[in-house]
């Protein structure tokens, strides 16, 4: 699906069915450099649900048009704009990672009226490495590796795949190399620089859920709970054996979880 926001073509992804404003929407927001074919294996399930389904590609990212937006709160006012555009009503979010943050700081906008709010991989505070905000910077490939060596679990550093054939670390490889030089720095050093999940977190007012991985090394699982904790009447919800990219290693695992919520 596309529509425009602020002059710009955006590109959504709606699990194969069309969006339809008229009914409940789940809105689905992905992580640094990445864009919506993360959310292939959740998309699909809340379209043939009852739900109207936007997997966005933020600005700059896969097939949406524009320069990528420096900052969370940018990203969130953009978001703001981009469910006025298709006429959204009745919204859930989730987000992963950076996602996750921009949900976050979504949700606590002034009026923000949403449905419910997952959060996939995050924390309170997301500081990223300076070898890897260099690395990325200078548009070297060993940010791409180190983003997928430390984005998965045990199980997706050898294969990991649900699906016979495919390998998870060298699919996500492929994912971050086809982005535009410079997005993956502009995700990373936003994601470092944001400091305004705690105060976003005591404005929420819709139920929440915290999910994260056990094996999660870029947001462990216990600062996710801390998150959790910070929000009002959130729970958090953790996922064995899952890494960082939990909704392609543990995809079931992951639609359960964000079922119960949205």
């Amino acid at each position: 699906m596309r529509f425009d926001v602020a002059g710009r073509s955006v590109f959504a992804a709606t699990g194969g069915q069309p969006f339809a404003a008229e009914r409940p929407a789940v809105v689905l927001l992905h992580g640094a450099g990445m864009d919506h074919t993360v959310w292939a294996l959740q998309t699909r399930y809340f379209a043939h649900h009852g739900r109207s389904v936007l997997a966005l590609d933020l600005p700059g990212h896969g097939r949406s048009a524009g320069a990528p937006l420096a900052e969370v709160d940018a990203l969130a006012g953009w978001l703001s704009d981009a469910l006025a555009a298709v006429g959204a009503r009745d919204v859930a979010l989730a987000g992963h990672s950076m996602g996750a943050l921009v949900a976050l700081a979504a949700a606590a906008r002034p009026g923000a009226k949403l449905r419910a709010l997952a959060l996939l991989g995050a924390a309170p505070r997301m500081p990223v490495h300076p070898d890897l905000l260099a690395a990325a910077k200078a548009n070297d490939h060993l940010a791409v590796d180190l983003v997928t060596a430390w984005g998965y679990g045990p199980a997706g550093q050898v294969g990991g795949n649900r699906a016979p054939g495919l390998w998870l670390r060298g699919g996500a490889e492929r994912l971050l190399e086809r982005a535009a030089p410079g997005v993956l720095y502009t995700d990373l050093a936003a994601c470092d620089a944001y400091a305004g999940a705690a105060a976003a977190a005591a404005e929420v007012a819709c139920p929440c859920r915290v999910i994260v991985g056990s094996e999660d090394r870029m947001t462990p699982s216990k600062a996710g709970r801390k998150l959790a904790a910070a929000i009002p009447g959130a729970e958090a919800v953790e996922i064995a054996g899952a890494g960082h990219m939990m909704m392609l290693e543990r995809p079931d695992e992951t639609l359960d979880a964000m079922k119960a919520v949205l």
